[in-house]
């Protein structure tokens, strides 16, 4: 019974002249149904092509993807749209003028002599202007306001510029990574390969057991898991570099290796240096900076919204008639003084809200100014403990390759157990792993530091893939 019920209150249409119920789901445990042809989704256009016949440098990507990331277009197009906010407003310091071209037919009756007058035809132009004289500043703060806020969308689009090479270069240092990786892998799957004929050998001259080939059986098909998923990987950065590059996930992308050792550079700056720097050179705080100038600005401009104001008018027609009349001109100036008196207390809550939103954006712009900081404080410790990391993982490398390389003298002479064979080349690729993981953390650690503080030219001489 009540699933009957149910059942027919989902089927229950309210009186619909205008047929809405048709074109939403009839019910809510109902997918709609699409009765016209939806709009298909449109894509951006690249601007230009990246060369395929050679790797392609950092400033290649980042300069294409500057043209063709579609953030950039949009915090563009923000800023155009801020810019013609100001020209409205800009406007009302110029009069008002408009024009009309009337026709009019009426047939009027004397009250007084009970006399019907004809139907007439009136026609002809008509000429109208208005300017605001004067009105306690309201005018100069709303030209403020959108001034301040085309200065937050101008320094909004400069920090999408930043937003999107910090982009590029995460993924490009992820790309040349995993593919640095790959390459790791592959020498591991091949000196794990080496150990197992020599553990076949051994076991064929009576000097190995079946488990010694076993273990290396299981350590070439990790080796060979480990090669797959890196492969995987680097095909998941080769798709996300081309996304922000703007170009499709499809899109074969070759890029430079990375190559170790690097140059590395230092910073040339200290931590006080870069916190104080920050507040000048992130555009994002600057253009919060400028919201709150404009939110101050527009609360000054509600504050006098209920003061009074002077405005000067005119109006000036041409009327002709279908008649013998003769035409007749009309002029009129006039001078006004609109005096609010009461608006049912709008102009007080107006006030009220514009000075809280003021308030508002200056709390706004201190959390934004606080996260900047320990954005700059947590990449400036985090980029100067990989520094320091770098040279030990340097270390570790050559120590986990020499031990490797004498283990596996030694098992192939008949000395030496399987296992210390595995361990060697096990930690040889640990450390080769690690080697590649502190270069790919010192380039996004730079990344992020130079994001944090919105500058470039943080090292005294920075090395790396270019």
């Amino acid at each position: 019974m009540f699933l009957a019920a149910t059942h027919a209150a989902a089927q229950w249409y309210a009186p619909d002249p205008f047929g809405m119920n048709t074109q939403v789901s009839p019910a809510p445990h109902l997918r709609w149904e699409n009765a016209i042809k939806l709009p298909e989704v449109g894509g951006p256009v690249p601007t230009g092509d990246l060369s395929s016949a050679h790797p392609l440098s950092l400033p290649e990507l980042t300069e294409f993807a500057l043209r063709n990331n579609p953030r950039t277009r949009q915090s563009w197009m923000a800023a155009r749209a801020a810019a013609a906010g100001v020209g409205i407003e800009r406007a009302d310091q110029l009069p008002t003028i408009t024009g009309n071209y009337n026709v009019l037919r009426a047939q009027q009756f004397n009250a007084n002599t009970g006399a019907v007058v004809p139907w007439q035809t009136r026609f002809g132009p008509s000429i109208s202007f208005s300017y605001l004289l004067y009105d306690f500043g309201v005018r100069g703060y709303q030209i403020e306001t959108t001034e301040y806020r085309l200065l937050a969308a101008n320094l909004s689009h400069n920090r999408a510029l930043q937003d999107v090479i910090f982009l590029v270069e995460q993924a490009y240092y992820r790309l040349i990574g995993n593919d640095a990786l790959v390459k790791v892998n592959e020498l591991s799957l091949n000196n794990v390969k080496t150990a197992l004929e020599a553990a076949q050998k051994r076991r064929e001259s009576g000097l190995a057991t079946a488990a010694d080939v076993y273990r290396t059986e299981t350590s070439v098909a990790q080796a060979e898991l480990n090669l797959t998923r890196s492969r995987g990987e680097l095909e998941k950065s080769r798709g996300l570099l081309a996304a922000v590059v703007g170009l499709p996930v499809n899109k074969a992308i070759g890029v430079r290796p990375m190559e170790a050792p690097l140059q590395l550079g230092t910073i040339a700056d200290s931590i006080a240096d870069l916190l104080a720097r920050a507040k000048t050179t992130r555009p994002d705080l600057v253009a919060a900076e400028a919201q709150v100038r404009a939110a101050q600005a527009s609360a000054k401009a509600t504050a006098r919204a209920g003061l009074p104001s002077i405005e000067v008018n005119g109006a000036g027609g041409h009327a002709l008639f279908n008649d013998n009349r003769n035409a007749v001109s009309n002029y009129s100036v006039g001078l006004a003084l609109r005096i609010p008196i009461f608006t049912g207390f709008r102009d007080t809550y107006s006030a009220r809200q514009a000075q809280f939103q003021a308030e508002a954006a200056e709390a706004g712009r201190d959390v934004l100014v606080k996260q900047a900081e320990v954005e700059v404080w947590q990449a400036y410790y985090d980029l100067t403990t990989v520094t320091s990391s770098i040279s030990s993982a340097e270390a570790q490398v050559r120590s986990a390759e020499q031990t490797a390389q004498a283990t596996l003298a030694r098992y192939q002479s008949g000395f030496g157990t399987i296992l210390d064979l595995i361990t060697a080349q096990q930690e040889e690729s640990n450390a080769r792993v690690q080697r590649i993981q502190s270069y790919l953390d010192w380039f996004t650690t730079l990344a992020r530091l130079q994001i944090a503080v919105g500058a470039s030219d943080l090292l005294k001489a920075a090395g790396g893939a270019k």
